[in-house]
C-alpha cells in the first residue's frame, strides 16, 4: 500500500524558533502545542514523510519561509512536565500525557519569503484555512493543490 503524503503549514514566531534554528539542528522536536485540535493532528493525522511549510508568524512580515518534513510519530511533550518551563501543564500526567510533539526535519529555505499579504491576494487560495477569519491554529492541514500552488509562487 502506497502511503499518501499529507501537507501542513506550521507556524512559529521567529524570535522564539525560526527556520534558521531548525536548519542548525537539521532535525528537532516541535513542542509547546497546547491546542487539542493540533494535538489530535499530531496524534491521528501526521505521518513520517508528510511535508510542511515553515511559517514565521507574529512578526513584522508573516509568511512562509521554508520546507520541512515530518520525521517522527507523535510522542509525549516533556515540556508539559517541567515546572518553570514555558509550556508546563500541572494537569498533564507523564503516565497519560495530555500534550504531544513530533520531530521535523529541515529541507530548505524558500528562495524567497511568501508573505501572508501575498497569499491573501491569490484567488486560487481563498479557501485556504490559514486565510479564513478566526483561524488561529499553529498547525494547519493543506490541500495538495494549495501546496503545489504555493510552491509555484516561489
Amino acid at each position: 500500500m502506497v502511503k499518501k503524503i499529507q501537507y501542513w503549514l506550521m507556524k512559529s514566531e521567529p524570535d522564539t524558533y525560526s527556520i534558521d534554528d531548525l536548519e542548525s539542528f537539521s532535525i528537532d522536536h516541535w513542542d509547546g502545542i497546547r491546542n487539542y485540535q493540533v494535538r489530535n493532528f499530531f496524534r491521528d493525522k501526521m505521518q513520517i514523510g508528510d511535508q510542511a511549510f515553515f511559517y514565521h508568524s507574529n512578526c513584522k512580515e508573516p509568511g512562509i519561509v521554508g520546507l520541512m518534513e515530518i520525521a517522527s510519530k507523535s510522542y509525549p511533550d516533556h515540556t508539559a512536565f517541567i515546572k518553570g518551563e514555558k509550556y508546563f501543564d500541572s494537569k498533564s500526567d507523564p503516565d497519560q500525557p495530555r500534550w504531544l510533539m513530533i520531530d521535523v526535519k529541515y529541507q530548505r529555505h524558500l528562495k524567497r519569503k511568501i508573505t501572508l499579504s501575498e497569499l491573501r491576494n491569490q484567488k486560487s487560495l481563498e479557501s485556504m484555512k490559514l486565510l479564513q477569519r478566526g483561524n488561529r491554529l499553529s498547525v494547519i492541514p493543506l490541500e495538495k493543490k494549495e501546496w503545489n500552488y504555493i510552491l509555484g509562487m516561489e
